[in-house]
């Protein structure tokens, strides 16, 4: 029984740690997105003849895939502090954003398969006009 209370500290400890490191992944998830969608669009911006415009939704949709993806971490994080001290405030939080993450994938995948579906018919139009 003291053994155990002496590895409740410790325990503690790492859960800290590991909360704040997949807090600061989401973090670095969201820079990521932003610095991904400035590289995609901000070439256009200098030179707006020689590249191609990328569209607004294709953008979107990488930026909304980083943004994904930090929530993942967000909710590793909240599973852990949650773990370690289960309160009321940290459940609600974790439902919370587990609700936001799972509409946003949701919404998200129904985006990209019709931007992917779109994709396709401008370039069977394209090859058709082509011929």
């Amino acid at each position: 029984m003291t053994s155990m209370a002496a590895l409740e500290p410790l325990l503690a400890g790492l859960a800290d740690l590991l909360r704040s490191l997949l807090e600061l992944l989401s973090v670095l998830c969201v820079a990521a997105g932003l610095g991904a969608v400035l590289r995609q669009a901000l070439p256009w911006f200098v030179r707006p003849r020689v590249r191609r415009r990328p569209s607004p939704m294709a953008l979107r949709l990488r930026f909304g895939g980083w943004l994904s993806m930090a929530l993942e971490f967000q909710l590793g994080a909240d599973i852990v502090a949650t773990t370690t001290a289960p309160s009321g405030a940290n459940l609600i939080q974790l439902a919370a954003i587990a609700v936001i993450r799972t509409f946003l994938n949701v919404f998200l995948a129904r985006e990209i398969e019709a931007e992917q579906r779109l994709s396709g018919a401008e370039a069977a139009e394209a090859a058709e006009a082509d011929r």
